[in-house]
């Protein structure tokens, strides 16, 4: 094939174990394209969401929540999503505290442009959040910078063995009030790439995932490489846990949460503007 008929995307994505995870099959080259190859780019996912308002790259993890302020560049893809089914986000504390005992707090956040922020917002619309990396935020509650932490990523399976105290689990909230899994992570595609490369990337995402689930110690092996301290079996029910079937496809549940969740960060006065959720695949 030649070379002006190629593309390459650029793709960023964070670096998590299960966002290594579903990515392996790309990564590796075990899934791949003549119409278009891949180059990674590895970022937190508060830079990735703030690079996305300028459209930096081609495809891009996100946050759901970040989804309003680009919507206008990318469309998001059915493949790829982070869903907390029942779990998710928590926040967390150095000592025993009641939901109730977090009005008027300072709570450390990975990003006022997470998921996770959006929903501790609904849970909680009085507190004041204390910006912090996502990798420090247990730092910052242990020494008292902050009371309380919005933990995500690995250390969900964590906290306890430090010393810290659940105060709520987000996902298990959103799942008993609203009966819906809570979106987390997206990617998303430029607007301007065309339905014949948007396409093509949607299938060999959805063919990466898929490679990772029927190829899992391989993939698992891969991903461990880029979870921080955690044990094999603890990366295992990480990766288990927001690698599952709405991963694969959103179907119809998760562009359903996702418009509920915006919809009710929009009446909360945390997304500053009503949007309609757009999938492609």
């Amino acid at each position: 094939m030649n070379s002006a008929s190629h593309r390459e995307i650029v793709s960023a994505h964070s670096p998590d174990s299960d966002d290594a995870f579903m990515f392996y099959g790309l990564a590796t080259k075990k899934v791949r394209s003549p119409k278009i190859s891949f180059r990674h780019v590895l970022e937190d996912i508060e830079t990735l969401n703030r690079k996305a308002i300028e459209g930096q790259y081609d495809l891009t993890a996100i946050s759901y929540h970040a989804y309003p302020y680009v919507c206008d560049k990318y469309v998001l893809m059915a493949s790829g999503s982070s869903i907390g089914d029942g779990y998710g986000p928590m926040i967390v504390s150095a000592r025993p505290m009641e939901p109730e005992e977090l009005k008027g707090k300072r709570i450390a956040i990975p990003g006022k442009l997470t998921s996770s922020y959006l929903a501790a917002r609904l849970f909680e619309p009085d507190f004041e959040p204390v910006v912090t990396r996502f990798d420090k935020i247990l730092e910052a509650v242990r020494e008292r910078s902050a009371d309380a932490g919005l933990i995500i990523h690995e250390a969900q399976l964590t906290y306890d063995r430090q010393g810290f105290h659940r105060v709520v689990d987000l996902g298990r909230w959103f799942k008993s009030t609203y009966d819906l899994p809570l979106p987390l992570g997206a990617n998303v595609l430029l607007r301007s790439l065309g339905p014949e490369i948007q396409s093509e990337c949607c299938r060999l995402m959805r063919e990466s995932i898929q490679y990772a689930l029927d190829n899992h110690d391989e993939a698992l092996s891969y991903a461990l490489q880029f979870a921080r301290e955690l044990e094999t079996r603890q990366a295992e029910k990480f990766v288990g846990m927001y690698v599952n079937h709405y991963t694969l496809d959103a179907g119809e549940v998760v562009p359903r949460a996702v418009q509920k969740l915006l919809d009710l960060g929009y009446e909360a006065g945390v997304v500053p503007h009503r949007i309609t959720v757009e999938f492609v695949r």
